[in-house]
């Protein structure tokens, strides 16, 4: 409704409830006098805990058609099939909701259920549905099936101990295969079975990769049901990101299965193997796949039934992870062998921001290890906070290099020095610079490292005598910043540099002649249309050198990879050179159309053309 107020709605509620001759809730009419605006949605319609019946629902109408909500919360709310079906059908009419709470309503039935499926079907807006404990039986649960199947816009659900072993598993999971926009599934607690169950559990992730959380804590997955998924994960190229596995009877055998799994995932950050009895055994067998992973941040292996052991094996992991970020190790019988070889590993290690061990020493028959304990487990924090600090400094660091990437300028430099080179994390593959017209030539570095034209040829206003080419290509991250400056006598330099994902970056420097700035500019002005025409590809032929120039400790490009000691040659070699070798590096030889044209008419001076690596 439009231009609607708090008393028009509390009005229009009382008056429902006594037409339908039903109680008002105290709970709801507190939370209206709180409504402050209404035009978008408010937070929360919070009825959790109250009793609904038919006729309470019906009365809730007259809310739901003047205000939408962010939540509504139904958690525990006594709903029968009547004031379930009327409710959903509610939701989906007036779009009431982007995340709805159902749990704990053990009686919506078949037809609450199938309400639920047709909201869920119909409602673009609803993006997250919780149905813990609430039973989704087999006859109701071809109509969610078919809602996950056709499209829903849910990228949240969970069904926790919602009885799903069996058939609804089965209808779900191939409703799940076609679905691409569900990014979290839980299905806690829900006795799901080692063979049926997580064949079908296997099968979904086989043909789903949009899934990013799959939490299976509290079921009878077993060894034989890992074999399954490890199937399923071993497909993915993407996919997975968070796989719970928490309590579900895993022993060192299904620990082999993932093993050899590990090191193909690429998506896998966080994988949660607690309560299970893997034991020493079962690290051991873990420990390979983890370090042939790429991938793995965070990983759970509380009340694992580990000794001193399988400390050390988890260690060895530690050691060689560049990438771990925490671990949890608590409620196991790690002793001072144990903490000794974390101890050790945390040194070696750059990543690890949190590592859980259980704050009280174990016993030892040593008495005197008792306090090595303590001090063992003092070091391993202070190597955390260690590395917390370092990649705080990190962070900081990036996020000014973002903001000064993100911001290309045109700034002034030396002669023959190139700006500080600069770290760019940006995500995005960052278009042409507009500054790029005064500049000349622009690249740009796509996604793929490729590099593409400008897409504007207005842009490529130069001089007639278009410059030499250095193009250097850097180590993977630093981003020069353009620049271009009037140096000393009648010589100008121009660097343009485009900042890529961190893949190739490529530095343009141009140096001019300029006889008479004045005359220049009138020349700039009458041949802007004079240099449009696309010249021929030019070929960067790569200088033999292998090493990388390391940059410098505060970023800046070392002289050479400025092009100091690039090799020098005659135009004319590097065009035809330019027909006979492919660009390195995968380039697309079209990006140099928005190079101007070599002109023969120079006072002397040779064009050069190198890459160097």
């Amino acid at each position: 409704a439009q231009n609607v107020t708090v008393d028009e709605i509390m009005t229009a509620y009382k008056q429902a409830c006594q037409k339908l001759n039903c109680k008002q809730i105290p709970k709801l009419l507190k939370q209206i006098q709180e409504f402050k605006d209404l035009a978008p949605r408010i937070d929360c319609l919070d009825l959790k805990g109250e009793k609904l019946d038919y006729k309470a629902c019906e009365a809730l109408e007259e809310i739901f058609k003047r205000v939408q909500f962010k939540i509504v919360d139904l958690e525990q709310t006594s709903l029968d099939e009547d004031g379930a079906s009327a409710l959903f059908d509610m939701i989906e009419y007036y779009e009431s909701a982007t995340h709805l709470n159902i749990s704990f309503n053990k009686h919506i039935g078949t037809r609450g259920w199938q309400a639920a499926a047709h909201m869920m079907r119909k409602t673009n807006c609803l993006q997250y549905l919780d149905a813990r404990n609430t039973p989704l039986l087999d006859h109701s649960a071809p109509f969610v099936a078919r809602a996950l199947r056709i499209s829903s816009s849910l990228v949240v659900l969970h069904l926790e101990n919602a009885s799903l072993s069996g058939r609804p598993l089965m209808l779900l999971a191939t409703a799940l295969k076609m679905n691409m926009n569900l990014r979290e599934l839980y299905l806690a607690d829900n006795k799901l079975n080692g063979l049926q169950d997580s064949a079908q559990l296997g099968n979904l992730l086989k043909f789903n990769c949009y899934i990013q959380i799959l939490d299976l804590r509290n079921n009878h997955i077993l060894d034989s049901g890992l074999a399954y998924i490890c199937e399923g994960l071993n497909e993915q190229r993407k996919g997975l990101v968070t796989l719970v596995l928490w309590n579900n009877q895993l022993t060192h055998t299904g620990m082999a299965y993932l093993g050899m799994t590990l090191p193909h995932t690429q998506s896998l950050e966080t994988l949660n193997l607690g309560h299970n009895p893997i034991g020493n055994e079962g690290v051991r067998n873990l420990k390979n796949g983890l370090i042939g992973n790429r991938s793995v941040l965070r990983l759970g292996l509380a009340s694992t039934k580990l000794t001193c052991e399988g400390a050390v094996a988890v260690a060895e992991f530690i050691a060689e992870s560049p990438r771990l970020l925490r671990l949890d190790l608590r409620e196991n019988e790690i002793k001072t062998g144990g903490l000794m070889a974390l101890s050790l590993a945390l040194k070696v290690n750059h990543s690890l921001l949190r590592l859980d061990l259980d704050r009280e020493p174990k016993k030892e028959s040593v008495k005197s290890f008792i306090e090595t304990q303590k001090a063992l487990l003092a070091e391993i924090q202070n190597g955390c906070k260690r590395n917390f600090i370092l990649a705080k400094e990190k962070e900081e660091k990036e996020q000014k290099l973002q903001q000064s990437a993100s911001m290309p300028e045109i700034t002034v430099t030396e002669p023959l020095e190139e700006d500080p080179a600069e770290d760019s994390q940006d995500g995005s593959a960052t278009s042409a610079l507009e500054e790029g017209e005064e500049a000349g030539e622009t690249l740009t570095a796509s996604e793929n490292g490729d590099a593409e034209p400008a897409e504007d040829d207005d842009d490529n206003r130069g001089n007639d005598r278009p410059p030499p080419l250095h193009i250097a290509e850097e180590s993977p991250s630093p981003v020069t910043s353009p620049a271009s400056t009037p140096s000393q006598g009648n010589e100008r330099r121009i660097s343009v540099s485009s900042p890529g994902r961190g893949h190739k970056i490529f530095v343009v420097t141009r140096v001019e002649t300029l006889p008479d700035r004045a005359a220049d500019a009138t020349r700039l002005r009458e041949d802007a249309d004079a240099t449009s025409k696309p010249a021929e590809p030019q070929s960067l032929a790569p200088a033999p050198k292998p090493e990388l120039p390391a940059p410098q400790a505060n970023g800046a490009v070392p002289e050479s990879a400025a092009g100091s000691d690039l090799k020098r040659g005659d135009p004319t070699d590097c065009e035809s050179a330019a027909h006979d070798t492919p660009l390195p590096n995968g380039l697309k030889t079209d990006f140099v159309r928005a190079l101007p044209e070599v002109s023969s008419d120079g006072d002397g001076k040779t064009g050069s053309c190198a890459a160097e690596h």
